[in-house]
Parts: structure tokens; sequence; C-alpha cells
């Protein structure tokens, strides 16, 4: 009996660090292959921060259909699972359509959760969460190196959240995370034709680009969407979106514990050192066989996907 090839649905990916490029990109790829743009960044899932994470502008959005942009609101805890569920519940809505899913975004994180799957981590016990969160950094890290040493070794001692994240693991199940992350599960990777493009441009244009944004931005509304978001009741001092980069700057700027011109110095100085963690990790980290655009300046960005979407 012969058997029916089904060809596998096929999915854009833009990827690269903040201010590559990557958001005009995705609408151009959507607007020439009948697409919706997916995002794929942990800051524009906020909507109390349209400005500061550089979420494309209104008349963008009208331009082709957009999700998972400004869908949380800022008083929610947010995860890469609970995005890697929305992402692929948005890909099959997205390819239920007949449209094309154009995954765009800068957060590693994001995408490997989305693509290989999670790990089966069980809920921490409260008690033992409570205890690591309360530790010093240079002292949970310490611990950590004494229960699990690859994962201080891997880890900078100052990465607080991870630093926590492997020490409350090896704490309440007795396992390191590599263990449990060895065992992901639910990814869509293999189940989808992934047509991948990491942008790295010039890294002096790309700090340049950044410093220059973020003047607009603090020109241009992000001072007051601060002010906003810092006047919600209801915002707890640890929520994650006020960590995002830019949000505790303006915030001491508002204080009056920094002038606007250090703010913006400060806000530029964490920008650039993400924006070099993103462009590192996106060097390194993909498989081989994603796409740099480096490679590609011979027959340019656009005729990469008519050739990855046409087959």
């Amino acid at each position: 009996m012969n058997m029916v090839h089904t060809p596998l649905p096929k999915v854009a990916l833009i990827a690269g660090p903040t201010a590559s490029g990557k958001s005009a990109l995705a609408i151009a790829v959507a607007e020439r292959h009948h697409g919706t743009v997916i995002n794929a960044d942990s800051a524009q899932v906020y909507r109390d921060l349209r400005v500061l994470s550089a979420r494309p502008s209104p008349a963008e959005e009208a331009q082709v259909p957009h999700r998972l942009f400004g869908h949380v609101d800022g008083a929610e805890d947010y995860s890469a699972a609970r995005w890697a569920t929305e992402a692929r519940a948005a890909i099959d809505v997205t390819l239920a359509e007949g449209r094309l899913p154009v995954l765009v975004g800068g957060t590693g994180l994001y995408l490997r959760t989305l693509l290989d799957g999670i790990a089966p981590v069980p809920e921490m016990d409260p008690a033992i969460r409570a205890e690591v969160r309360a530790l010093p950094v240079a002292q949970a890290h310490a611990e950590l190196a004494r229960l699990d040493p690859a994962a201080a070794e891997r880890l900078r001692p100052s990465d607080t959240t991870r630093v926590a994240r492997a020490l409350e693991v090896i704490r309440a199940t007795g396992r390191p995370l590599s263990e449990w992350q060895a065992a992901r599960e639910g990814g869509i990777g293999d189940r989808i034709a992934l047509a991948p493009l990491v942008l790295l441009p010039d890294r002096a244009w790309l700090l340049d680009r950044c410093d220059r944004r973020l003047e607009a931005m603090f020109s241009g509304g992000a001072i007051e969407e601060v002010a906003a978001l810092l006047a919600r009741k209801d915002l707890n001092p640890d929520a994650p979106v006020r960590r995002a980069i830019g949000v505790p700057q303006i915030a001491a700027c508002l204080a009056g514990e920094m002038t606007r011109e250090q703010a913006l110095a400060a806000t530029r100085l964490a920008t650039r050192q993400y924006a070099k963690r993103q462009y590192t990790w996106f060097r390194n980290q993909p498989p081989g066989d994603w796409h740099r655009a480096s490679e590609l300046e011979s027959c340019g960005l656009m005729t990469f996907f008519e050739q990855k979407l046409s087959t």
C-alpha cells in the first residue's frame, strides 16, 4: 500500500539580538507570504511596556496580524513554559487560518522551550523556594557549588535568578537541573518545517542603533510609561516587569536618584550588555543548520525566505 507523505507545516523564525532589525523583516516576510507575526520576546509580552520594549507600533501591527504582543498584564508572573504553551496554540491557529507563522524575537530560552520542550521538573515546595530566594546570591552560589558543582561552574555568580533556580531544584529533588533538562518534553521541533534565520549585524552598528533607539524611547513616552507602571497599586515590587531593562533606571530618575541623562546612560549600558549576551548566545547556541544572515549577503534576506518557504 502506498503511503501518502504529508509535508510538515512551515514556520519561519527570525531571531537575534535587540535592535537588529527583526521586527521589520518579520513584517516584510509576513506581508510577502500571507503570514502572522508571533512574538518571542520576553519584554514585548507586557502591555505596560510598548515603548520601552520596542513593540511594533499600532501602524505596524495593522500591516499584518500579530499575536502574543502586549497580551500580559504587568502584575502577572510570566514564564517560558507559559509562553511556549501560548505560542504552540498561536501557531496552530495561524496554520488553521491558512497563514504562515512568523516567529520573531530575541529570547533564546523561549525559543528553546518551544522547539525542544521543557524539563519535567516537579512543582517546588514553597518553603524551599522561599528559603532559597531569601539567600544572598553569593551564599546561594556557594551552596550550589557544594550541591551541584557543574551548575555553579556554568552560571555566573551574579545571576540571581538562574542560581536560585538551580539551587532550589537540587534541594527539592536531589537531582541536578541538568538531569531534568536532558528529559525535555512537549517541543514542536519535530513536527514543523522550520525556516530559521539569525540576524547578527556588525556589532558597532548594533550598539550604535541601541543607543539611538533608547534616546528616541526616552523622548517618545518611555518615562511616562514607567511612571504609569509604578503608580499601579496592584504591582508587586518583585514583579518581573519591573526588572525589564529601563524600568529600574527610569524609576530611579523619577525618584530623584538619577538625572534623565544618568538614567539614559545607565539604560544604554544595560542594553549594550544585554545585546552582547544575546549576540554571543545566537552566534554559538542555535543548531548549526540555523542560517546566519551574514552567510546570505550574496542572495539577500527575502530571497532566503523565498527559497525556504517555496520548497
